[in-house]
């Protein structure tokens, strides 16, 4: 599933580096039994999330708890209180193995789709460091804030299609 989080109005940017970590530790302690998180991105006001759940019950039981802890993480460090998201979330389902890579373009790019330049073409806000599907760079291997998927499509069909290249921008 693509799944994406949005804010309401007037908070501060997502990606100011002690909102970003935050929600960074949060996507970390998400995975459980029947939902994990297997890429993430976090933008200006919205956070996008590749994930995997056993059913619709486990994605809406996993998302209430991620989109809660990162509203009290959030709210804590900016000293506010409050509604954080404008929704409760919007989820896409992921089909096709063409459909899984695009997804994982956009949802690993979208920084360049937000206009940010990323010199080392890796969104430090992301997942991107570990993911091991780029055509031209080594994922890290310490302290991954996701899960690897166990799902045919997330894990390998996507690979049908191409390795993805840090040059890449999503459509």
């Amino acid at each position: 599933m693509h799944v994406t989080l949005r804010a309401h109005d007037g908070l501060p940017t997502f990606r100011a580096e002690a909102l970003a970590r935050g929600i960074r530790r949060v996507v970390a302690a998400a995975n459980r039994a029947g939902f994990r998180v297997v890429h993430f991105s976090v933008q200006g006001n919205h956070i996008h999330l590749i994930v995997e759940a056993h059913d619709k019950p486990s994605l809406s039981h996993g998302m209430q708890w991620l989109a809660a802890r990162v509203a009290r993480t959030l709210n804590g460090l900016m000293g506010i209180r409050g509604r954080v998201w404008r929704e409760r979330y919007h989820a896409h389902r992921l089909t096709a193995p063409r459909e899984v890579r695009n997804t994982l373009v956009y949802v690993l790019m979208n920084a360049r789709k937000h206009g940010v330049r990323l010199e080392s073409g890796i969104d430090p806000w992301s997942s991107a460091a570990w993911f091991d599907g780029f055509a031209d760079h080594r994922p890290l291997v310490d302290d991954n804030p996701v899960s690897a998927p166990r799902t045919w499509l997330a894990g390998v069909g996507w690979r049908r299609y191409g390795l993805v290249r840090r040059d890449e921008h999503p459509r």
